[in-house]
């Protein structure tokens, strides 16, 4: 496709789409700056996460952590409660690496080079072209599924491969404007070329668009069936001592929820194996005092059915070596907690309080 793009028309898309964005482009905070460290963060925040959620995340984040120094030297468990509810924690954990990274072999700058930005933990394709496009104002292309549908639709494209799609976007991105470009392109499909009733009428490539003259935007780009979540059962146990202090232990750092820290749990639907489990890990013995009820969660790719249930201390002295420690409401509300937890402990009408 980009061999075959005529100069015309890829100079109308251009022209088209930038004076649309500098007219229409929402307001918000990470536009407003070309420090390529809030721009890293913003778009690390934005993946599979909506604008709306992310705007006070993002505000607060920065707020704790200013600059690429001070998230390098921060502790891992402060990154993550500052993270904690926006899910995907992975993202956090990458961000705290990749600082470190920054600041031991690249001065504390963030590197404008394409391979050096791409071998930093967390930045993939995608990313690499944000920063550099937007922060860098290189003319970087970009991939993300709203590219996408706009390309798939501009050209009546259903099933483009991923090279193709990577080489049509390099070939439009503008040299003297690839950050109006870019954004122009993600803002389009996220406002205007949504996936369902796209507001044609609005959008300033209508008649550049073969999809639209086609009256079939809807069919660009091909769906692709998704499997359904795998279906996963867990048991949670909450254990108070007094009722004024909880135990909580840390997840490890990587895998799901990973660093965050959570009551005793585990999967299967076996109460005695999680005590089995509790005394091994802790040192601490408990019984089932009783049943608080049952939630459901849904993650990307597994659909959680939790039962939990209230537990009862019989003994035992909790191991140093246990990454385990007993909390109060105050102390709580300092943890790195998955808002599966923050809803787990509702369940026990715990709160955690500032």
């Amino acid at each position: 496709m980009s061999s075959r793009l005529p100069r015309k028309l890829r100079d109308t898309i251009r022209r088209r789409l930038i004076h649309w964005y500098r007219r229409e482009q929402r307001d918000l905070p990470w536009r407003r700056t070309r420090d390529p460290y809030r721009i890293w963060l913003s778009e690390m925040m934005l993946q599979q996460t909506r604008v709306e959620t992310v705007i006070p995340y993002y505000e607060r984040f920065l707020e704790r952590f200013p600059t690429v120094d001070v998230l390098a030297s921060a502790d891992e468990e402060d990154v993550l409660r500052e993270w904690a509810g926006l899910g995907y924690y992975a993202r956090a954990r990458n961000l705290k690496r990749a600082a470190e990274h920054i600041v031991r072999d690249h001065g504390s700058m963030v590197p404008e080079d394409a391979r050096q930005l791409g071998a930093l933990p967390g930045i993939g394709r995608y990313t690499v072209g944000a920063i550099r496009s937007i922060a860098f104002r290189k003319p970087a292309a970009l991939v993300d599924g709203n590219v996408n549908r706009v390309l798939s639709r501009l050209f009546a494209e259903p099933h483009f491969t991923d090279a193709a799609l990577w080489g049509l976007a390099e070939a439009l991105v503008s040299p003297s404007s690839p950050h109006e470009f870019n954004q122009g392109l993600m803002e389009l499909g996220a406002t205007v070329c949504v996936p369902r009733k796209p507001a044609c009428e609005r959008c300033p490539l209508t008649g550049q668009c073969e999809a639209r003259q086609m009256d079939r935007p809807e069919d660009f780009p091909a769906s692709k069936p998704k499997p359904p979540p795998k279906e996963v059962q867990a048991v949670s146990g909450i254990l108070s001592r007094g009722g004024t202090r909880w135990l909580m232990l840390r997840r490890p750092s990587k895998g799901l929820l990973g660093g965050l820290w959570e009551v005793p749990s585990m999967e299967g639907d076996n109460p005695k194996a999680l005590l089995a489990q509790l005394e091994e890990r802790t040192g601490l013995r408990a019984s089932i005092k009783s049943e608080l009820g049952t939630l459901r969660h849904i993650f990307t790719h597994r659909a959680l059915t939790l039962r939990v249930l209230e537990l009862q201390a019989e003994g035992g002295r909790l191991k140093r070596s246990a990454d385990a420690r007993w909390v109060d409401a105050h102390e709580l509300s300092e943890l790195p907690l998955s808002r599966l937890i923050q809803k787990t402990l509702k369940l026990a009408d715990v709160h955690p309080s500032r």
